[in-house]
């Protein structure tokens, strides 16, 4: 597995980049703020919301798909833990 660190924003940022294979990727949120993810166009009217937890949101990401995150103003920025397969 290889762990990344992302400080997530108020416009769409890059939590995964796409990998040429299927994959399960785990999320963390470190701060107490709501990050909303989906693809290039999230906000958080779209997005899906995640909140700080004990365990880690899992989800399965398809071939060539890239994940984004964004926070309301309200926040400004979010810290984001991710796990992903090292398959390269």
């Amino acid at each position: 597995m290889k762990s990344t660190q992302v400080t997530v924003g108020t416009t769409p940022t890059t939590v995964v980049q796409p990998d040429d294979q299927n994959r399960y990727i785990y999320l963390q949120i470190v701060d107490s703020a709501t990050i909303y993810v989906g693809d290039s166009t999230v906000t958080t009217s779209n997005g899906m919301p995640l909140e700080k937890h004990s365990a880690p949101h899992q989800f399965f990401l398809p071939l060539k798909q890239t994940m984004y995150a964004v926070v309301t103003s309200q926040v400004g920025a979010a810290d984001l833990r991710i796990m992903t397969p090292d398959v390269d």
